[in-house]
């Protein structure tokens, strides 16, 4: 099999020469954007070997008005097709493809309704401190702030068909908002999920598949049951749902992870360390509807030759 061939069999649960592997990561800020971040790129997919190869998305929906209170809001704009983050990260995604053509499945990062708003709150620093920002102003200005995340998210399901027209077979789609301690599961339901699965639906509408990353801590993960994606991605290592846990609960998606991001044996093991996590993790998951891949990104400066070590840690496995 080739490596597209082996992760689309993955997702529709058919058998794999072996099981795919998808790791990505943050590269350094001379390599967000233009020839530096195509390279960047590239030198990964080919330096490690992995099978999917993840757009970054650094080109963040713009703040084009400081959010203090909650009227503010209203003068969120809708997102321009036009827009120089939008034309950036399209032709990323443009060249990167005219660079690897159908050497690899290729998706590209889509940041969900509460990411997006959040950057259009004031940019991508500090969500860990300043989230509750959104949930306290959709209570103060319900209306206000709700048609914010309309106008917001209907523009990032035009931008992910755009993302998709220039190449991409799929979307990694970041959803925040799912922490229980941010919005009740009753605000969740009136004001984040229809957004989410009005872009979650564009990228299906392009016969795209769609990889559901949900996102950070104390997720309850009842509000994404009937989200229906391809694939599903969670920070296993900081929630209370194991790998098999997540399997049952979304027993028609492909799960990928089981090493953790941040810590642990990729980040910090020794090759045979290493060799060994993958071969556990295998054991328990078996080779059908599973991509061996991480809570969610690597850090930026980890050596690629660890990245390397646990793609052959899955080939080897399957030669025992």
């Amino acid at each position: 099999m080739n490596k597209k061939e082996r992760v689309f069999a993955a997702i529709r649960g058919e058998q794999v020469d072996r099981v795919p592997v998808g790791f990505w990561l943050h590269f350094p800020k001379d390599s967000h954007n233009g020839d530096q971040s195509v390279q960047a790129h590239v030198d990964f997919f080919k330096q490690t070997n992995t099978d999917i190869v993840k757009i970054m998305n650094e080109n963040l929906v713009p703040c084009t008005h400081q959010i203090n209170k909650a009227t503010d809001w209203q003068y969120v704009r809708p997102i321009n097709m036009k827009d120089k983050f939008v034309l950036d990260q399209l032709d990323i995604i443009k060249r990167i493809m005219d660079k690897l053509g159908d050497e690899a499945v290729v998706i590209t990062t889509i940041h969900g309704t509460v990411a997006s708003a959040f950057h259009a709150r004031g940019g991508g620093d500090g969500y860990e401190t300043l989230r509750t920002m959104l949930s306290t102003h959709l209570r103060e200005e319900t209306q206000i702030v709700s048609d914010a995340f309309r106008h917001v998210s209907e523009g990032v399901a035009e931008f992910t068909k755009a993302c998709l027209d220039a190449g991409a077979q799929g979307i990694y789609y970041a959803a925040l908002g799912g922490e229980s301690s941010l919005f009740t599961d009753e605000e969740f339901e009136a004001h984040i999920k229809p957004n989410d699965l009005m872009i979650l639906e564009a990228a299906q509408s392009a016969s795209a598949f769609n990889v559901l990353h949900m996102c950070k801590e104390q997720i309850n993960f009842q509000r994404y049951k009937d989200y229906k994606p391809d694939v599903v991605n969670w920070a296993v290592h900081d929630n209370n749902l194991t790998l098999l846990e997540g399997k049952k609960l979304f027993p028609d998606s492909a799960v990928i992870g089981g090493l953790d991001d941040r810590s642990g044996v990729l980040v910090n093991g020794t090759d045979e360390e290493i060799e060994q996590a993958v071969y556990s993790i295998l054991d328990q998951m078996g080779s059908k509807k599973f991509i061996l891949g991480a809570d969610c990104t690597l850090p930026t400066e980890i050596s690629y030759a660890k990245i390397k070590t646990a793609v052959e840690a899955v080939e080897k496995y399957n030669k025992k």
